[in-house]
């Protein structure tokens, strides 16, 4: 059983995949592709793979403004690690919620929420579908970028446990 904690973090942290799904983001994929497909290649996955397994996650989910996308892409990748695969074995199910709220109890303690909508200060619902253009201005008014790389410093400080993802 990992245990991680806020305490151990350095949010300053740099590192390939960190900067990749940076890079990913500034470029227009949202936060579910920028994270989880910086990732996925220590899985044997490819990019292209990767951001179309992950693109729904995105705003919260399909632009619900939900969980945030980069809280799960986190998960997706937890489930890399130690998901199940046997019905049966609801001690690696457990194992795996266990990290899952583990590393979405880190996101929060750092962002006070892991819901997109509180992450963008967003009160009233959003009715379109259709992403905002991605502006100077777009990128500007919210905090999207350092979530990504929040995300993917906690990530990098989880997978520091399994030498086999190490980037």
């Amino acid at each position: 059983m990992i245990e991680l904690t806020y305490e151990q973090i350095d949010w300053n942290r740099s590192s390939e995949r960190i900067q990749h799904a940076s890079d990913n983001f500034l470029k227009g994929f949202n936060c579910s592709q920028s994270v989880f497909s910086a990732f996925a290649p220590s899985f044997g996955l490819s990019e292209e793979f990767a951001l179309k397994l992950s693109c729904s996650m995105g705003a919260g989910m399909g632009r619900m403004r939900e969980v945030c996308g980069a809280v799960s892409a986190m998960a997706l990748i937890v489930s890399l690690v130690n998901g199940n695969t046997d019905p049966e074995d609801t001690d690696a199910k457990t194992e795996n919620y266990r990290t899952v709220r583990m590393l979405a109890d880190l996101f929060r303690r750092k962002r006070n929420t892991i819901l997109c909508r509180e992450l963008l200060g967003i009160v009233k619902a959003e009715n379109e579908a259709r992403p905002q253009d991605r502006t100077a201005a777009y990128y500007a008014s919210r905090p999207c970028l350092s979530v990504v790389r929040d995300a993917s410093v906690i990530l990098e400080y989880y997978l520091d446990f399994y030498p086999a993802y190490r980037s």
